[in-house]
């Protein structure tokens, strides 16, 4: 007899589970709350959808910072490998840029959202729009689902519900209440892959400037690096944001037992003493201009005065005036501009939600839940969680294969 399997969410997990759980015989039935099935999916990458990373299996476990031992089976069971056979037959061609990361060729997230709903109905999965409100459970067992609409019967229930971040594209917590309310244990989400706060006077006054081609370093209170990227980031009004801010607030976990800054180099093409020289240069070339005005060629115009303040410079000083000393602290700040960090903003601006079901209640080999029988979890909503790359994507791909197979083995 064909189990009926109710999966919740239809997003990266919950339309990869159904195709999965349909192909093997289940009789499936997807139920959305939003009009159109895969609305994170397709905003993703900026659009493009960072679909995994093409890696091997110990660079995959290495950019899992949290519970990445957890994922094991299911990385065995559905890899990065196995990610990009999926999607390439299914007619999704796809291409792997710098670190590794794989985007469809076309550069469209529609592509992949597209091929994903097609492989659910392919195998027979039902995708209904309504509102999941409750998991009925008999016994220790599931056995159903009350929506808005109505109440359906199944032997199994996958929840792909997602986190809490982007809440207009449905992630509103609703899994962690379901998971709760069937004895599950949830940590409490926070931001990750979100925008940082700090120092706000300073970048305010470069609000909506943004520095490209600079590398950027992330560090604690004893000057441990915990991340260092080449690529760029944004000023707002209130810190950083941008590829670079959010990839390094990933590897900041603790602001309540910890502190942290990152220190931009602005001119990483130029090493310390490349950098004096040009300074040195355009101060014989510019002896009577104000150092302000020196430093139009080096940096956009509302950079200027940061840096000089940093640097303690009085930016009305003549070149000519400048000393080495003052010189070699200008050269430093361009090298390694100090902005400490306050914290992160509000978990519904992460991309990412770290933080969610707690993974020693569930089975790492299928993702059933230890305490109630035929009660599945894949994606987001599960506490795991990965720096950019595409291993996000990866997390629910894997775990969302390991759901929808076991979900659907016959009684």
């Amino acid at each position: 007899m064909s189990k009926k399997v109710i999966i919740i969410g239809a997003g990266a997990a919950g339309l990869m589970a159904a195709g999965v759980a349909g192909k093997l015989g289940a009789e499936v039935v997807l139920i959305e709350k939003n009009p159109q099935p895969g609305k994170k999916l397709n905003i993703t990458g900026k659009g493009r959808c960072n679909v995994t990373n093409n890696c091997d299996a110990d660079e995959l476990m290495k950019n899992i910072p949290k519970n990445s031992r957890f994922m094991y089976s299911a990385f065995s069971a559905f890899s990065p490998q196995d990610t990009m056979a999926f999607f390439e037959n299914l007619g999704v061609m796809l291409k792997t840029e710098r670190g590794y990361r794989v985007f469809p060729e076309s550069d469209n997230a529609h592509d992949i959202t597209d091929a994903l709903v097609r492989f659910a109905k392919m195998n027979g999965a039902k995708i209904i729009h309504d509102t999941v409100v409750q998991i009925k459970t008999e016994n220790g067992n599931v056995c159903g689902v009350k929506t808005v609409s109505g109440e359906f019967s199944c032997d199994s229930v996958i929840v792909a519900t997602g986190g809490v971040s982007y809440p207009l594209t449905g992630s509103t917590g609703d899994g962690y209440a379901f998971a709760r309310e069937c004895g599950h244990t949830v940590t409490e989400p926070q931001g990750s892959l979100v925008p940082l706060v700090g120092e706000t006077d300073l970048c305010k006054s470069a609000q909506g400037l943004t520095l490209k081609n600079i590398t950027l370093t992330a560090k604690n209170a004893q000057g441990k690096v915990l991340f260092s990227e080449l690529g760029e980031m944004l000023f707002t009004h209130f810190g950083i944001s941008g590829p670079l801010a959010l990839s390094a607030s990933a590897h900041m976990r603790d602001f309540e037992n910890e502190r942290y800054h990152v220190c931009l180099d602005l001119k990483p093409g130029l090493l310390h003493e490349k950098l004096e020289e040009r300074i040195l240069r355009d101060v014989e070339e510019k002896k009577n201009k104000d150092i302000q005005n020196l430093l139009r060629g080096l940096l956009p115009a509302r950079m200027i005065n940061i840096v000089l303040k940093k640097a303690g410079i009085d930016g009305e000083t003549k070149a000519n005036a400048m000393t080495r000393e003052m010189r070699r602290c200008l050269r430093d700040t361009l090298k390694e501009l100090r902005i400490d960090i306050d914290g992160k903003r509000p978990v519904s601006e992460a991309i990412i939600t770290s933080g969610g079901v707690n993974v020693k209640e569930i089975n790492p080999k299928t993702m059933e839940s230890k305490i109630v029988h035929g009660l599945y979890f894949a994606g987001e909503v599960l506490d795991v969680d990965a720096y950019t790359g595409g291993f996000n994507l990866q997390i629910a791909w894997s775990s969302a294969y390991s759901a929808g197979m076991y979900a659907a083995q016959e009684i």
